[in-house]
């Protein structure tokens, strides 16, 4: 198999962490959530009808070929349009250019600079509420490979086959699972990173469209295949992020600063 240099997180290899970074954010097929009743497809405000990206559902959510990956169409109508990419007025009080992810509304906010944002539907795992404050997209990569935890492995002894290892004397590890359609970490990966250390939090693409909206058993933040692509063309590396409970756009400040301090010790 091809090898995997990952010159940020591997130097946690000499305190034993790396085995933990390399295998973050994980999700399997048996944890698909069942299909969401069906809804019918909302009209696009009129802020989004001039912009190919906020387009009709039905485009924005089309069959795509993507680095000869070939994505398939989501069921729109069985998601609930909010949780659609969209325009909204911004109720994140934050910079432009921040990213905002609201955990407890399933929501992904791209701050703008005239008092919208861009929101996204996002699905959640237990390791999606096991870090809360402010951070840095350090870095993005398109189509990863997947590194399940060596427990699931214990426990799914069919992963074996995916086991990371290092490759003796190098920052460099083989295995995992290749990049593709079932890859749990869909097209695309953003890794969160707060003071340079890395918080093993993740956004990252999904095949599995029914989880947006939910809560499920594993995995950090995903979001439908097709709106991971387009996140990771709006956001450099750098990009300031928030991650909160909840927000409501008068007192964001004191939720973030009290979450912060035990944002460590989760």
């Amino acid at each position: 198999m091809t090898t995997l240099t990952r010159r940020r997180l591997l130097a946690l290899a000499a305190t034993g962490a790396a085995s933990a970074v390399l295998s973050a954010c994980s999700t399997t097929g048996s944890q698909r959530s069942a299909p969401a009743q069906a809804f019918p497809a909302a009209p696009p405000p009129p802020t989004m009808r001039n912009d190919p990206s906020f387009a009709d559902p039905q485009m924005m959510y089309a069959p795509v070929n993507d680095n000869g990956y070939d994505i398939p169409g989501v069921p729109f109508k069985k998601i609930d349009p909010r949780y659609y990419r969209q325009v909204v007025t911004d109720p994140t009080g934050e910079a432009p250019g921040t990213v905002v992810i609201d955990t407890g509304n399933h929501f992904l906010y791209v701050v703008a600079d005239n008092g919208e944002a861009i929101r996204y539907g996002v699905g959640l795992g237990r390791a999606g509420f096991e870090w809360a404050g402010r951070g840095v997209i350090e870095w993005k990569q398109t189509w990863p490979r997947w590194f399940p935890p060596n427990e699931m492995i214990d426990r799914q002894p069919e992963l074996e086959k995916y086991r990371a290892r290092q490759i003796p004397g190098k920052n460099e590890w083989d295995g995992g699972m290749q990049p593709g359609i079932q890859n749990p970490l869909g097209a695309r990966a953003l890794y969160i990173f707060q003071d340079g250390k890395d918080t093993l939090y993740r956004l990252h693409g999904s095949p599995e469209w029914a989880s947006i909206g939910k809560s499920v058993s594993s995995g950090c933040v995903r979001l439908i295949n097709q709106d991971v692509i387009d996140l990771y063309e709006r956001v450099p590396d750098g990009t300031p992020i928030v991650v909160t409970s909840g927000i409501a756009p008068r007192d964001l400040e004191p939720v973030v600063s009290e979450i912060t301090s035990d944002a460590y010790r989760l």
